[in-house]
């Protein structure tokens, strides 16, 4: 196995395989990522613990959701079983992943514990009196928090970390602490990609609030709008998680997984 680097371009490509992707089995993949957020949900209502299950399990789903990506891509129907991938094989595949899983809920909380020490330890005054919060003095309160930015650099380069490696450790075998260091590689390597990439969803999202707000004014406001708002997003969020797969697919060249598409895009490097 060896990293690909591929053309800044390709991160467009991505976007628009993910979303082509999608469109082949919209219902299964919408179902998935919602049967995901369920589950999510559910723990998350657990006193203590609740939490930190819910972000043990989130590299396994999002092999689930990558090896959902593939099944479409290939012509076939995702079965629900697909989002347990990880556990799917024995204890020889679920141990890793459930360890992979461990380091991703303590780096997580961890950013989230440092991003609280910077940050400022109460609301701010204007948030404080009693008057009515508007959204535009909420966010102006996240972004004049330094523990919002702190936190964000903590965390671009864990998620870099994280990108790749549920795949890694399943598919190929990678040891859960080797798999964060190839993922982090392969995205660094790829981060014209990467970028572009992030600013595709950005460009998509952008063109779903225009949208969104043309069927608001068409269909009679706030309510109209309300009753398309959380399908959307959940759409989005699927069609997000459904190119996942592609940013693995072509950022890494293997000679023992047949069963992976080729890369369509790039050269070797």
């Amino acid at each position: 196995m060896k990293l690909r680097i591929v053309p800044a371009n390709t991160g467009f490509a991505w976007v628009k395989l993910g979303i082509q992707t999608f469109f082949r089995q919209p219902l299964a993949m919408t179902g998935l990522f919602f049967m995901f957020m369920a589950v999510v949900s559910v723990l998350s209502v657990i006193p203590v613990v609740g939490t930190a299950i819910s972000l043990v399990l989130v590299p396994a789903a999002t092999l689930g959701l990558m090896a959902a990506s593939r099944e479409a891509l290939n012509g076939r129907f995702p079965m629900p079983t697909t989002l347990v991938t990880a556990f799917r094989s024995g204890a020889t595949k679920a141990q890793p992943m459930l360890i992979l899983g461990g380091m991703y809920a303590a780096a997580l909380l961890l950013v989230v514990a440092f991003a609280g020490l910077v940050g400022s330890a109460s609301a701010p005054a204007e948030l404080q009196e009693g008057a009515q919060v508007t959204p535009e003095m909420a966010i102006q309160a996240i972004f004049n928090n330094p523990g919002f930015w702190f936190g964000l650099v903590l965390y671009l380069p864990t998620v870099m970390a994280f990108w790749h490696a549920p795949a890694l450790v399943h598919w190929h075998g990678v040891s859960p602490v080797k798999s964060l260091f190839f993922s982090f590689m392969a995205c660094w390597g790829n981060k014209g990609a990467f970028v572009l990439y992030m600013m595709g969803w950005v460009g998509v999202m952008f063109m779903l609030v225009l949208v969104m707000g043309l069927l608001a004014t068409v269909l009679g406001g706030s309510q109209a709008l309300g009753l398309v708002v959380y399908p959307a997003g959940l759409f989005i969020a699927s069609m997000f998680h459904t190119s996942i797969f592609f940013t693995f697919r072509d950022s890494f060249v293997t000679e023992d997984s047949p069963t992976l598409p080729a890369p369509t895009t790039g050269d070797d490097a």
